[in-house]
Parts: structure tokens; C-alpha cells; sequence
């Protein structure tokens, strides 16, 4: 027999369950649980999502939903969610933040559903710090000011990542602190070094402002309300934003970076990078891409070197995120720096 389309959304809804309570959200675990039931009972959830059944799998329609209601508690359009949500200083209670989603699913579905429209659009500041050891081993041994160039950019708050503090590294008064990362006996090296970035710059498919009101409400309503340390370093780098400059271009990678590693850059090392973001590339796109850093590569001199830094699946697989580093114009050289979460909550420091 045929799966209908509340058994797949329902499906889908307990894979992000499942998902969410495995990296640390057990308040969105239990949520999207308990609306799998009710999806698959035609209750109110279902009524609310039926619209956008026939979207793929990777719309992530659980958390569009999610992300919609947050936003309301944020804006105190939904104070009975909110006394329930960590982010709006509720008191994290699972079930009775299910009694408040439901009912306010229930009763103003109109005003719901066409915020389910808007696609997850998040910007992960906590990379950082599985990314951090490639830029310092960058700058380190190129002894060369960055020209850092991030795909898949959403709002930019990851290419201020040299005005964070990441364990013993940065500005002790930084606004964005991530805390110590770092598992295990091996760690990158954290020592001083020089580190100047004379260009800083981003594409995304649908950029983000984060110096505006609406550009950081949806970047925050896309936080799980759970996680309150993401929530503030989120809030914290939007600040920082107004203070550094970093243009996001609205255009592809793949066309994005054909244009800006047409030549080399003397003086300078390109560092290109990206976090989680592959999988949301077209097959043909990753390829162009992928062909774009390679031919820039054997364009590389040792005036003008190429380093691509990334932390992505392992082999495509969500189980296992790595962080890697190929450089020219000594390679390509690639090294498998790093495994961490995927929000880069964890570090497991290969080197």
C-alpha cells in the first residue's frame, strides 16, 4: 500500500525528532513527536503543514513550522509558548509547551501557516570553532594577510570569526564566546599569530541582513529554544555584524566564486570556505564548484596561495561531520583536521 501524504509528513516529523533530541534539543524531540500523532489523526498540525505536503523531504518542514512558532513567541504574539521556551525565559517544560503549541496551532492557524512558508535560513556561529584551527594553521604558515571567502554565507556572521573567542583564542572581551570546544589531548594550536583579514566577504542563494530587526528575528526563530547558549552567541554575533562590515552577494557559489577566483590575489592567501551547506547544492553545482577551487588551485603561486577549509558530512553522510583543508600551490595537500558536531558544540581535533 501507498504511503499517504500524512503518513510521510508524520514520518518526517519523528526523523526530525529523533534527530533534534540526538543533538541536544529534547524539547524539539518531544515536540515534533507528539505533532506526528496529531498529523497522522488529521489534527490541527496537519491542517496547518497539508499545504506544504508536497515539499521535498529536505524543506524540512518540521522545523519550518517550529521556526514559525518561535517567531511569535519572540515577538510576544504567543505568550503561552513563550513561558514554556528557554529562549523567551520559559521554563522548558516539554509537555506543557505541547499543550501551548497546539493550542495556538489550533486556534490561529491562519496566522501560522503562511509563516511555514518560509525556508529554514540559519547561520551557525558555533562553526567557528571546528573551523578556527584551519584559519590559524592558514595564517600561521603562510605568514600572508586572508582574503576569506565564505559559500553559502546566510546572514555573514561567520566571516567575523577572527572577533571571537574560541577557548584560549581571541579577544577576551569578544562579544561571541564559544567556550572550549575541544575533546580529547589533541588541540589545534591556539599560540598568538598574526592574523589580518583584508577582505571578508559572502554569497548565499537568499542572504540574510543581520543588522535589521526582521534579518536577526528569523535568524533567531530558527534556533532551537532549548539551546540558550546558541541563541545568545547568535544574538550577540548579529551585534557584531554592525560593527564589521561583510557583504553577503545574493547569487550561487558555484558562479560566485568562478568570478572571484578568476586570478590570483598576490600578497594575499584566498582562503575559501563553507560549513554544512553542500547538500542544499544542486549536483551540478557542487561539481562546478568543486572544478572552480581546483583550477584556481593550479593557478596558485607561493605569492598568491589557495586554501579551501570546510566542515561538512563525511561521504555525505549526516552521522559524522569532518573538518578538512586541501591547499595549493604545494598540491593539492588535503588534511582531515577535525570530526565535530555539526553545530560545533564538540571538537575532535585531528590535526
Amino acid at each position: 500500500m501507498a504511503e499517504t501524504p500524512q503518513g510521510k509528513i508524520a514520518r518526517r516529523f519523528r526523523a526530525q525528532a529523533i534527530g533534534c533530541a540526538a543533538l541536544g534539543s529534547p524539547l524539539y524531540g518531544s515536540l515534533f513527536e507528539r505533532a506526528a500523532g496529531d498529523i497522522e489523526a488529521g489534527g490541527p498540525v496537519w491542517h496547518v503543514v497539508e499545504p506544504y505536503a508536497a515539499d521535498p523531504g529536505g524543506s524540512a518542514l518540521a522545523l519550518r513550522l517550529a521556526g514559525a512558532v518561535h517567531r511569535l513567541a519572540l515577538t510576544g504574539q504567543a505568550p503561552g509558548v513563550a513561558a514554556h521556551f528557554p529562549s523567551t525565559g520559559g521554563d522548558g517544560d516539554a509537555v506543557a509547551a505541547w499543550v501551548a503549541w497546539h493550542a495556538l496551532i489550533r486556534e490561529r492557524p491562519e496566522e501560522v501557516r503562511p509563516l511555514v512558508a518560509r525556508g529554514v535560513q540559519t547561520n551557525e556561529v558555533g562553526r567557528v570553532g571546528a573551523l578556527l584551527g584551519g584559519f590559524l594553521d592558514v595564517a600561521r604558515r603562510t605568514a600572508l594577510p586572508l582574503r576569506i571567502l565564505e559559500v553559502g554565507s546566510s546572514a555573514g556572521l561567520n566571516l567575523r570569526w577572527d572577533h571571537f573567542r574560541v577557548a584560549t583564542w581571541g579577544p577576551a572581551d569578544a562579544r561571541v564566546d564559544l567556550g572550549d570546544p575541544f575533546e580529547g589531548s589533541t588541540r589545534p594550536d591556539l599560540s598568538p599569530v598574526a592574523v589580518t583579514v583584508v577582505e571578508r566577504r559572502g554569497c548565499d542563494v537568499s542572504p540574510i541582513d543581520p543588522t535589521s530587526d526582521e534579518g536577526k528575528l528569523t535568524l533567531l526563530s530558527f534556533v532551537w529554544p532549548d539551546q540558550t547558549d546558541r541563541f545568545a552567541n547568535l544574538a550577540a554575533a548579529c551585534e557584531l555584524a554592525a560593527a564589521v562590515p561583510a557583504p553577503v552577494d545574493r547569487v550561487s557559489g558555484d558562479e560566485w566564486l568562478a568570478e572571484l577566483l578568476s586570478s590570483p590575489e598576490p600578497g594575499t592567501v584566498t582562503v575559501v570556505f563553507h560549513s554544512v551547506m553542500r547538500q542544499y547544492m544542486t549536483p551540478a553545482a557542487r561539481a562546478a564548484m568543486t572544478a572552480t577551487i581546483e583550477e584556481a588551485g593550479r593557478q596558485a603561486t607561493g605569492a598568491a596561495p589557495l586554501a579551501w577549509l570546510h566542515l561538512e558530512p563525511r561521504d555525505n553522510l549526516a552521522s559524522e561531520f569532518v573538518v578538512r583543508l586541501t591547499e595549493w600551490p604545494a598540491g593539492p595537500v588535503e588534511r582531515t583536521l577535525a570530526v565535530a558536531h555539526p553545530h560545533g558544540t564538540w571538537v575532535r581535533w585531528c590535526g
